[in-house]
């Protein structure tokens, strides 16, 4: 059977979803893999490359399983070859009438950012190694934009005291952003609502910022909150954004509005030239005066909204997103052949739709259709 790789169409994008050593495990294992012509150019993996590990390249691609980055435009879902397989960042609930052109033509449609938070997920979990490429960003994002040294210097000219950074929101991204400006020399503070984060911020060199109000849900994850402790979040966050020259927010919500942590107000406490680093930019943002990919100046302070800050490091991040795709598609296949295994938890979750069928409920709601589960009796008569 065959997989095709795709040149990504978003703007900006420099990632790939296979990288050639990808692709020669791919080849070894028994796949054909065919490559649209220039889909690694930008993270520096010439077409020339994926000849000599047994690819072919074309100038369009279709395979039994068609892989990418992000979610296809509408144009390009319409030629994913019928009953074949799709796996990218789909985000379901944000590309509605792109999966609903996909599920007419009756393909399976996997998307990472539905993968279970297990620990048999971690190898393929491209969510975390992308946000670790986000985080590092970040980081060096607001030490860039930051017109003021990070680090502590005791110079001839005097001495220079180090940047205070608030880091928002402790999750992968924000553990490498607390991470990274911590070796940049900065003293680092870092928040988050849930409880467990304290340690892990501390363990990465932050000091951890309680509030009094937190959100712990199960499984280690924050629910959302209530509207009072929203207010009480937002009037305890003021000082502590205000004594802040560095501001790196970081929670994203997979398929949804990112929260807002920022407000007008709190920036407007900040001391002139002071800075915010939004890595939330591309979900709406975490601070009130976000604008994706534009610089936006109140009050003398500067909001940077990031725009798909892994494409910042495209080899790198195409590194990593493709040994999640290789762990992943194990799963749904070996040896050049498809035989998902519909009762592994994993496969079940990722799964968005096949056969017509929509599977995710969030999304059927979406859609307006009825949830069909997968049961494996079901698709083994397929």
């Amino acid at each position: 059977m065959k997989i095709a790789l795709f040149k990504e169409s978003r703007p900006g994008e420099t990632r790939v979803a296979l990288t050639p050593d990808a692709v020669k495990a791919l080849v070894t294992d028994g796949w054909q893999v065919e490559v649209e012509r220039g889909a690694g150019a930008l993270a520096h993996f010439a077409d020339e490359r994926y000849v000599e590990v047994g690819a072919s390249v074309v100038d369009a691609a279709a395979g039994d399983v068609n892989v990418r980055v992000n979610a296809p435009s509408l144009e390009e879902a319409a030629r994913v070859p019928e009953g074949s397989l799709h796996l990218s960042f789909l985000s379901p609930l944000l590309a509605l009438e792109v999966l609903r052109a996909l599920n007419e033509r009756r393909v399976t449609v996997v998307s990472f950012d539905l993968l279970p938070r297990i620990s048999r997920a971690q190898y393929m979990d491209a969510l975390s190694s992308q946000s670790t490429v986000s985080g590092y960003r970040a980081a060096l994002s607001g030490a860039s934009h930051f017109d003021r040294f990070f680090p502590l210097l005791t110079t001839a000219a005097g001495t220079i005291r180090p940047a205070k950074v608030l880091v928002m929101g402790v999750g992968v991204a924000g553990l490498q952003a607390i991470a990274t400006a911590k070796r940049l020399g900065a003293k680092v503070r870092a928040y988050d609502v849930r409880s467990a984060a304290k340690e892990e911020a501390e363990s990465a060199g932050a000091v951890f910022v309680q509030l009094g109000v937190t959100a712990d849900a199960s499984g280690g994850y924050a629910r959302e909150l209530t509207d009072d402790e929203r207010q009480a979040q937002q009037a305890a966050l003021l000082s502590e954004v205000a004594n802040s020259d560095v501001v790196i927010t970081t929670a994203a919500v997979p398929g949804r509005r990112s929260p807002i942590l920022v407000t007008a107000t709190m920036v407007e406490a900040m001391a002139e030239g002071s800075l915010i680093i939004d890595m939330a930019a591309d979900g709406g943002g975490n601070c009130e005066l976000t604008k994706v990919g534009e610089v936006v100046e109140h009050h003398g302070v500067r909001v940077v909204g990031m725009s798909n800050p892994p494409a910042e490091m495209g080899t790198h991040a195409s590194f990593m997103y493709a040994n999640n795709v290789l762990k992943l598609l194990g799963l749904f296949g070996s040896k050049g052949e498809l035989h998902p295994d519909w009762s592994d938890e994993i496969v079940l979750g990722v799964t968005v739709a096949s056969g017509g069928a929509v599977h995710h409920a969030p999304t059927a709601e979406a859609l307006g259709v009825a949830v069909v589960a997968i049961t494996p009796d079901v698709k083994e008569s397929e």
